[in-house]
């Protein structure tokens, strides 16, 4: 367990929370994204949130993968992946999050702020130089969030999922350095 705050901590996800994750994540994902899937975001949970791409993501040398819990209950999770690099950006040492979905209900309470200040001193701590993530440009709460820390855009992807809405595929790359 990691402790963030008196009330907000971390917990190791494994295989075996693979049914705790899934519940979670149908509540939190289709809250802020169903309107951009033509399925409401169905595919998504079922596929990014299934015991088999959790086993996947798990065995990932390299990542960290926690629940966020508020007074020991699960409001959301964090996923790191340690030495991931932005391609055409830097030659330093590179963290990504690669997740951080929060329940609605945690909204407005710094949670959010406080786990990605928590993410940049440890990623310092460790000498880390950049840490990134990819940013929805058409989740605008999300991306002015990132902004408002200081980050930084470089560049922007494209998601190529079948059953998301082709206005809402770009993906801005922001970073900030450490």
């Amino acid at each position: 367990m990691i402790k963030i705050t008196e009330d907000l901590t971390l917990k190791n996800i494994l295989l075996s929370d693979a049914e705790v994750l899934y519940t979670l994540m149908k509540t939190v994902y289709p809250s802020a994204y169903s309107h951009f899937w033509k399925d409401k975001g169905d595919w998504y949970v079922n596929s990014q949130y299934s015991k088999e791409n959790l086993e996947q993501e798990l065995l990932q040398e390299n990542s960290s993968y926690y629940f966020i819990c508020c007074k020991n209950e699960v409001v959301g999770n964090i996923r790191i992946i340690w030495d991931e690099n932005l391609e055409g950006l830097s030659e330093e040492k590179q963290v990504k999050l690669h997740r951080l979905y929060l329940h609605k209900k945690t909204q407005g309470k710094g949670f959010g702020k406080k786990i990605v200040n928590w993410l940049e001193n440890l990623a310092i701590q460790k000498e880390y130089a950049i840490l990134w993530l990819d940013a929805m440009n058409m989740q605008e709460q999300a991306f002015q969030f990132y902004k408002k820390l200081g980050y930084k855009y470089h560049s922007h992807t494209f998601l190529p999922f079948e059953l998301l809405q082709d206005d809402v595929r770009k993906m801005s790359q922001v970073y900030k350095l450490l």
